[in-house]
């Protein structure tokens, strides 16, 4: 039976969801690096000023990140150093940290033309409570904050989620939203940089303070941790998040054992960045590799995180020709299976 044409998230919160879809979504959930971007733009001129998106046939992406801190705030040294590593220099830090959430009438505009025109697939991302309290204490402090500074760490995740729950009250005010994410990267290489104990202390109490209106609102709620996120997948899964990204080939991630213990959760990217300069062949063997688990499970492949610049124009254009084909057969299989269940 054929599939009428679906609008972009209808088809994303279909695949999703383990609904019937018309093909899987295609999309580039984190963007380009700039110079992948430069490269094609050499290679191919006539790029420059075009939508990537439209260009290659993806289904568009916007993407809110609210800002958490003031344009004058106090900016670290360098890199991962920290703005405040006590209560008292918090204190001080405290006025130049969450500013109200807005979102812009051109942007709800857009936004709504997007899902009215049927190609957008509209998300917002929030700063979790991994992520925020290491960009105050600096990224070495942080992981002593737990046993140093443990009433600073709750201190600064009280704080996020109050302003947590008016971001997401303004977002659910203004638009439906296809799904959110929690910018994590709680894991790297080796698994979660953190032990279950600290997790359940410091992290899990927040999450499922902030997760029940936004499922009572419709809207999916994704992890995005680089890293190994074996362990934390299952830790995640247990305060009610609804599914977990961008699942790097490079850190062993293995998307069929997330399957087989949690069915109900979504997965999206698993598409090894790193074969994508390789030729037709290494391309087609990776989409080989994900199609079992995209016809069994909630997963829509993407890269696993961005376009490296090693991948020139015409390797693109061929992941792009072999993408699409996957994204049709798998639905096809998917129907002559008999799914969704």
């Amino acid at each position: 039976m054929a599939h009428m044409e679906m609008k972009a998230h209808e088809r994303f919160r279909a695949a999703a969801m383990g609904r019937e879809f018309d093909r899987l979504p295609l999309i580039e959930w984190a963007g380009w690096w700039d110079k992948t971007v430069g490269g094609w733009c050499a290679q191919n001129p006539a790029l420059a000023g075009q939508s990537l998106y439209s260009h290659y046939g993806l289904d568009h992406i916007w993407q809110v990140w609210f800002p958490l801190r003031t344009p004058d705030a106090p900016v670290p040294a360098y890199h991962g150093a920290p703005l405040a590593t006590n209560m008292s220099q918090y204190q001080k830090l405290r006025p130049y940290l969450f500013p109200e959430a807005r979102l812009s009438p051109e942007y709800l505009k857009r936004a709504k033309e997007y899902h009215e025109q049927g190609d957008g697939i509209v998300w917002f991302s929030l700063e979790g409570f991994f992520w925020f309290p290491r960009s105050v204490f600096g990224i070495e402090p942080h992981l002593y904050a737990f046993y140093d500074e443990p009433e600073l760490y709750h201190t600064i995740c009280a704080d996020l989620l109050a302003w947590q729950k008016r971001a997401v009250e303004i977002c659910l005010n203004s638009f439906d939203f296809d799904f959110m994410t929690f910018a994590e990267d709680m894991s790297y290489n080796n698994g979660p940089m953190i032990s279950k104990e600290q997790f359940d202390a410091f992290i899990a109490p927040y999450y499922r303070q902030i997760l029940p209106g936004l499922k009572n609102a419709g809207v999916l709620t994704v992890v995005d941790s680089d890293g190994d996120i074996t362990l934390a997948t299952d830790w995640f899964y247990e305060t009610g998040v609804q599914g977990m990204l961008p699942l790097e080939r490079q850190a062993g991630v293995d998307v069929g054992s997330y399957i087989d213990k949690h069915p109900d959760m979504c997965y999206i990217g698993h598409f090894d960045k790193m074969v994508m300069h390789k030729g037709r062949e290494a391309i087609q063997a990776e989409f080989d590799r994900l199609f079992g688990s995209a016809v069994r499970g909630r997963l829509i492949p993407s890269v696993d995180h961005q376009t490296p610049p090693a991948v020139t124009y015409s390797d693109y254009l061929i992941y792009m020709e072999l993408y699409r084909k996957f994204a049709a057969d798998v639905a096809k299989t998917r129907m002559k299976r008999g799914k969704p269940v």
